[in-house]
């Protein structure tokens, strides 16, 4: 069989490697850098297992920049291209995807398409309309940073939507999802065939009962540090109950990263004329944390107000939102040095993946011996054991130690 997969982020590269293992695979993407590394067995992004699939296993892989070239002989084309929340619009900036849509339109492709980016409720139903392209399915996909590869090796389940009323559309479905099994290490994957809104709610919905879970425990936190509580013994006791569970329970400053930020916003417009008080409040609550770290790091660096905000320098470790991650797009510790900049505080990073000398007007400082030395405070939403040093000047709520 033969798979497009457009797109070579985290979702797109995953899906290529865990698809080539048994069929014929064409990754598409517009740098010329990313297709040049994976067509020479390089990983454009980090990810262990993706690195170790492209340098050790025989993979049936290409990559090219023209994904004209390769629409016209496919059995499925999947999209994986970024949907950015766009909150001039309040609504996903679904560009992407809707260019490479309306290309295999005009290419005369008659593939299927799986549209995996993550889209508002009611998106197919528009585009397959709109382009008059009635083969399209929607996959939402479960996936964590740095992690998913072995996410879609070892699935928690296989959702795919469709048109339930065309018995050929039903078929696809019911093709692709055999293809995520086949692939994966993990055997009988839960598979779950529905609607296309449906399906495109699961999404949203899964996402946000994350973002929920980290606003709870890190509201567990601000409380327990104003009352001089033991925050980590709290939720030791609180999780022990097996209907909440030992996960996602771990304070921070904040959710972020690719996809918690935007979807948590992206189910709040959908809810637009729709009574609710807890999705707005979720959203509201990542910004109070914000805030509260904020000024609880500039209270310490100023012992209380003994100091100027601008006698201080705050060093921020790691802009990364999670061990062994590269990226650190709407990572929380952004929104917290926006605020300590409002405060009057300096700021200098150390990001090892940044090469400049500054990161959006901060400095970036490239040793860490002279960060430390700097640094009045340092904070650091994961604790590193290279900080252990300095671990009486670090602020974080990392308590746990762990994702």
């Amino acid at each position: 069989m033969k798979i497009t997969v457009v797109g070579t982020g985290y979702v797109g590269l995953s899906l290529a490697v865990l698809f080539a293992q048994h069929h014929t695979v064409c990754a598409v993407d517009i740098v010329p850098e990313k297709v040049e590394q994976i067509n020479n067995r390089i990983s454009p992004i980090r990810d262990r297992e993706i690195e170790d699939y492209l340098s050790h296993r025989r993979l049936n892989l290409t990559a090219t920049v023209d994904g004209t070239s390769a629409y016209g002989d496919s059995d499925f084309i999947v999209v994986a291209t970024p949907t950015n929340y766009d909150a001039d619009k309040n609504y996903f900036d679904t560009s992407a995807v809707e260019q490479v849509i309306q290309e295999i339109a005009q290419s005369g492709s008659t593939a299927c398409i799986v549209i995996k980016s993550t889209i508002p409720v009611g998106f197919i139903e528009k585009v397959r309309e709109k382009y008059g392209y009635r083969r399209m399915l929607f996959s939402p996909e479960f996936l964590r940073e740095s992690k998913a590869l072995y996410d879609n090796l070892y699935p928690s389940r296989i959702v795919v939507g469709m048109d339930l009323k065309d018995e050929s559309l039903c078929a696809d479905a019911r093709c692709f999802g055999a293809l995520l099994q086949e692939g994966a290490i993990k055997q009988d994957v839960p598979k779950v065939y529905m609607g296309y809104t449906e399906a495109e709610a699961v999404k949203l919905f899964s996402n946000t009962y994350l973002a929920m879970r980290v606003a709870y425990f890190n509201e567990l936190d601000t409380y327990a540090e104003i009352k001089g509580l033991d925050t980590k013994q709290i939720i030791t006791g609180v999780c022990l109950d097996p209907r909440i569970g030992d996960f996602y329970n771990n304070p921070s400053f904040g959710y972020g990263g690719y996809c918690l930020p935007k979807d948590t916003r992206q189910l709040r417009a959908n809810y637009d004329g729709v009574p609710n008080d807890l999705i707005k409040a979720i959203v509201q609550s990542n910004h109070t944390r914000k805030d509260f770290i904020a000024r609880e790091v500039l209270d310490l660096a100023t012992a209380n107000g003994q100091m100027e905000a601008s006698d201080v320098t705050v060093g921020i470790y790691r802009l990364t939102m999670k061990c062994n991650s590269d990226n650190f797009r709407a990572s929380a510790i952004q929104g917290i040095m926006r605020r300590l900049k409002e405060m009057g505080a300096n700021l200098i990073i150390f990001e090892p993946t940044i090469q400049q000398d500054t990161f959006n007007g901060y400095a970036v400082c490239h040793e860490i011996a002279r960060f430390k030395r700097d640094a009045t405070i340092i904070i650091a939403n994961r604790f590193d054991d290279e900080l252990n040093n300095v671990k009486s000047k670090v602020y974080t709520r990392d308590l746990f130690e762990r994702d």
